[in-house]
Order: structure tokens, then sequence, then C-alpha cells
């Protein structure tokens, strides 16, 4: 059963993405620059940001103009942050130390590896599958990511093609010249992990597909496919992102859906996730929390941190992960117990933040200039649902607590809020 299985696919009205902002429950705030209110200075910070980067920060390999902007005003003189900032990205095809090395150099100051967040960090919670033999799906330094998040025997899609090479028959120039002898001797693949969108899709979707119907054992056929299949755990859910081109591009969201249609299409059932990871799962939110509180800690900020803002560019990731957050916030303000309850994984100290601002920013996937961007579709048609399917849509969860131009605009918005100092 996925951890957020409770959530059932529902189509989605996007054109609520642009609308005026008028925010979550109890967040309602309008433009930047009006109907803000400006508190007293205050030496000690109870905010933080969660900043998501691509389409935020940067746009592929450059850097978002804005974002430099915005890091002069919340840097001190001493370079160092002013208020606790951590980097929730759904990206994943990266080491943490990389990425942080990464924003270092195109930001200006010194990021560390624990105010990073990739789409699969929350997946070190999943201790009960760590020890099991798990085929791993992406792209980059997929073993040593695996690693790192505490899975100890991994194999990944190239290794599996060449334990077994007639599996993988569509790229006619990769078919084996003769007919190699079947192998006896591999262990049984435990379960799937995907971490991220691969290069190759045709084969990952091929070989996945495989040791599904084959309840790990590829190189045999059964008559009839286990199910439930092997437990699969999947992160980064984008079904696109912004980067250099114009148009938004494919992202693992694309990928998982690609994999969801071709399972059900050849068994008649619907692939089972142990684990969704990535924004907007509220799990990943409650890791980014318990990182700013141990920020703040390490800074000596002892004033707990009350009030989240969460800065993206994608209103099916961002503005409604940040929006599911608050409302989890708002829930287990009034029942502990919902809190106790929202994941059995999370056994870090009951949170302190009451709040969390959801901020859309329009230099990355979501553009107020789009064709209709303000206007629902026509002709009665519903446009269509970009959330994954395992999350359903309503309305007030898509709608931004503020839609600014870009980052800078963004803290500008939030230290007037805050009555800080720009």
């Amino acid at each position: 059963m996925a951890v957020f299985a409770s959530f059932s696919a529902a189509r989605a009205v996007p054109w609520f993405w642009r609308r005026a902002a008028y925010g979550a429950a109890g967040l309602r705030g309008r433009c930047p620059w009006k109907g803000y209110a400006v508190g007293p200075a205050q030496s000690l910070p109870t905010f933080g940001f969660l900043l998501d980067i691509d389409g935020v920060l940067v746009r592929g390999h450059r850097v978002i103009p804005a974002a430099l902007d915005a890091f002069r005003r919340l840097l001190n003189a001493q370079g160092q942050l002013r208020v606790p900032v951590v980097f929730v990205t759904n990206a994943g095809n990266i080491l943490q130390d990389s990425k942080a090395l990464e924003l270092s150099a195109l930001l200006g100051f010194k990021v560390e590896p624990d105010q990073v967040i990739l789409s699969h960090s929350p997946m070190k919670l999943f201790s009960q599958y760590h020890g099991k033999r798990m085929l791993v799906s992406g792209q980059g330094p997929l073993v040593e990511n695996a690693r790192a998040l505490g899975f100890k025997n991994v194999v990944t899609v190239d290794e599996l093609r060449q334990a077994f090479p007639v599996l993988d028959m569509v790229d006619l120039q990769r078919r084996p010249k003769t007919t190699p002898l079947p192998r006896n001797d591999f262990p049984a693949i435990e379960g799937v992990l995907l971490l991220g969108e691969p290069v190759r899709w045709e084969t990952s979707l091929q070989l996945i597909m495989d040791v599904l119907l084959s309840g790990g054992n590829p190189g045999t056929g059964l008559a009839t496919a286990p199910y439930p299949h092997l437990p699969v755990l999947a992160s980064n859910l984008d079904l696109l992102w912004m980067a250099e081109a114009k148009m938004p591009r494919f992202g693992h969201g694309t990928f998982l859906l690609c994999l969801e249609t071709i399972y059900r299409k050849v068994t008649g059932r619907e692939l089972r996730y142990e684990g969704l990871m990535g924004k907007p799962s509220i799990l990943t939110y409650q890791y980014a929390e318990d990182l700013i509180r141990q920020q703040a800690e390490r800074r000596g900020w002892a004033a707990p941190i009350q009030r989240l803002y969460a800065v993206g560019d994608n209103p099916m990731s961002d503005v409604y992960g940040a929006n599911l957050f608050h409302r989890y916030l708002q829930m287990a303000q009034h029942d502990r117990t919902k809190e106790l309850e929202a994941s059995d994984l999370w056994k870090q100290r009951p949170s302190a933040a009451q709040s969390c601002a959801s901020i859309l920013v329009c230099t990355g996937v979501y553009s107020p200039k789009a064709l209709g961007a303000t206007e629902p579709a026509q002709d009665g048609e519903e446009p269509p649902f970009h959330g994954h399917r395992d999350f359903s849509f309503s309305p007030g969860l898509m709608e931004a607590s503020y839609i600014v131009n870009d980052v800078d605009e963004a803290v500008q918005l939030v230290f007037h809020q805050e009555g800080w100092a720009l």
C-alpha cells in the first residue's frame, strides 16, 4: 500500500494556477506590494525559506539574475544567511554534495549539503527496504545515490541488461547477435527504486516491467504475473520542468505515467507504490522543516521557526505541496494525534511550524502570459491535470498564497511581511 495511496486521481482545473493570488486557507494575500502586514523588526528569525531550484534560481545551467539579488538580501555582511534556507528540488540525478557545490558556485556563497533536499532524500526513512536487492532506475551517480540513501544491495538497469541481453530488443543495433546461454545464477530482485528519469526509456520500461511481471526473476517467465507486485519506491513526480528551452521539458512524472499505463494495459491492474517522494508529498516537507530546525539550532537561533515560505515555479508540485503541508500543519495544531498519524515513517519531534505559505514565481514552468492563463477552458472542456495519479485535485491547493515575478520579489515580500529590513 503506497504511503500516499489515500490520494485518488482527479482531473484538475489549472486556470486556478493563474488567478490573482488569493492563497491557501489562513494565508490569503494579494499582490506583493499591498495587503501585507508589517510587524516590528526582529533580531532572531522565526521564519524560513524553502526554495525550489530549477525555474526559481536557475534555468538549466544559467543562474536567474533575480536569484543573485535575492541572496544579496538574504546574506549578512559576513556572508552568512540571515534566516534559515533549505533548497528543495525534485531533481535527483546528482549527488547531494555535488548539488551543494553547484549552488555555491552559482549563488556566490557556501551552500552546505544538508541545506539541499533532492527528490529522493526522504528515502533514507524507508529502512525496511535498505537491505533488499533493489533494481535502481535513473541516471547520473545512481549507485552512489542509492547507497547514500541507505540501500546496500542495488542493481542498475544496465547491469540487468548485461546479465539478460535478450530482454532489450527495441534498438536493433543493441540486440545480441547470438543467443546467449540462459542465466540461473542471478539473485532475485526484491524491489524497484525509481530515482529519476533514465536516458533510454524503452530499455528501462521493458526491464522494469520484466522484473515486476516475473516476481524479480526476469530470466524466467510466469504464467500469471504476481499481484501485489514487488515493492516500488519512486521520487520526483514532476510531469514537466523548465530548462533553457522556451517550453517545459518531460520530467520523471512523465516516465512514471508511461510505466503505470503499460503496467495497467498489460495486467489490467494498477501499479502500486510503497512510497512517493519529492514535492508535493507531505513527507518531503516534513523532512525539509526538520532541516530548517537543525540549521536554526546550529546558528544559535533559539526562537522556534514558526512560519515557512515555499518559493517555486511549478503550480502542481510547489504550490500544491506547500498548501498541502500548510493544511496538514493547521490540522495538527487542532489535533496533535493527526500529526502522529500523518506518516509512520516520521519519528522526529513535533512540528514547530504553524504555517507554510506558497509563493509562485513567473520565471519557470508557470507563466501568466500563457494562452488561457486567466480563463477556464472553452467549450466545457476541462484542462488537463498535471499532477500524479495518486494525488487528488483540490482547487484550494492549486491557488498560490502569492504570485510574484521572481525570487527576489518573493524575498522582499516575505521581509515586508515579517517586518525585516531589505
